[in-house]
């Protein structure tokens, strides 16, 4: 049970990196249309500010899950080295042809197959993930600050007013709302075409990842209740591995999930009670595209976030003690 939970857990990740490989034209295509839209944003002003603020806890949260996971492959490949005797890796886990595997050479052939094996499952994944938690990190980013530009539009018409009136103080109410509703509507036009190229880019990655992501989920589920049913004392070190791959998927479909819900707030907190029929017109067709849901999901099934998570751990707990109550 404790070899069998520990080849379901290693391919969690290692399904990622396959499907990296098999998409990896279109992942390439969609990596350069990324960085095309960031080239059309102002490379200074209060939304290239928000943006970058975001992005900021995004590599955070990239480089907190990088050094999990390799921190965990190596512990788990030098705990061999730390304790008294011949050990490797995984004691109950036999390589046809190595027996017996206490022996020379056949002990040094192992051990160097599993650390090989160790850093197949940990470091590619782990690069993978990362590149995922990136670019949806991005799409986050980029509707947070648009958040923010719609709640500050009303506030930069008029302040566009008041610099434009300097030089036209015969300007009266008509041509005050002229200009106000001018800036308005370009600005908005900008918006709309910002909110539904993220909304394009996100809907590529959620495509493109969707199956390994429902793959992962399985496996997390079956690989779960194998370690605890092989016992914690046995897969102390496999647990975490497991659970944090599929939590972090769950975390930033949440987090891009929570950054589309403040997009539509936004949107009727832009003060477009202050904008003529045509402006109206827009923000009422900006609201019907904001609360089209920006997420990611397992195989279209399921939509990643906390509840799918706790969900998911809860069929787990049930599964395992079902399966342990029959076992005793």
């Amino acid at each position: 049970m404790v070899v069998f939970s520990l080849g379901i857990s290693s391919e969690i990740g290692s399904t990622k990196f396959f499907n990296t490989i098999i998409y990896i034209k279109e992942l390439r295509k969609l990596f350069k249309d990324y960085l095309l839209y960031d080239a059309t944003c102002p490379a200074q002003g209060r939304l290239r500010l928000h943006l970058l603020t975001t992005l900021r806890y995004v590599k955070r949260r990239a480089i907190i899950y990088w050094l999990v996971i390799i921190g965990n492959g190596f512990i788990f490949a030098i705990k061999p080295l730390l304790v008294e005797g011949r050990h490797l890796a995984q004691d109950d886990l036999v390589l046809i042809g190595l027996e017996p595997m206490r022996q020379s050479p056949n002990y040094e052939i192992a051990y160097a197959i599993m650390t090989m094996g160790v850093c197949f499952i940990c470091y590619p994944p782990a690069h993978v993930t990362m590149f995922l938690i990136i670019i949806v990190g991005y799409t986050e980013a980029q509707m947070l600050a648009l958040s923010e530009e719609l709640k500050h539009l009303w506030n930069d018409a008029i302040e566009h007013y008041e610099k434009h009136s300097r030089t036209e103080r015969e300007a009266d109410a008509a041509m005050k709302s002229k200009i106000l509703n001018s800036f308005v509507n370009f600005r908005l036009v900008q918006i709309i075409k910002s909110h539904s190229t993220n909304v394009n880019l996100i809907g590529r990655v959620e495509n493109v990842f969707r199956g390994s992501l429902a793959v992962g989920y399985v496996f997390l589920i079956v690989g779960l209740i194998a370690e605890l049913l092989g016992g914690l004392e046995n897969t102390y070190l496999q647990v975490p591995f497991a659970l944090i791959q599929v939590a972090i998927d769950c975390f930033i479909g949440q987090r891009v999930n929570d950054a589309n819900i403040d997009f539509e707030k936004a949107v009727y907190d832009c003060k477009w009670e202050n904008f003529d029929k045509r402006n109206m017109k827009i923000v009422l067709l900006l609201l019907q595209n904001a609360q089209k849901t920006v997420s990611l999901s397992a195989g279209g099934i399921a939509k990643l976030n906390f509840s799918c998570f706790m969900s998911v751990i809860k069929s787990i707990y049930s599964a395992y003690t079902t399966l342990r109550t029959t076992m005793k």
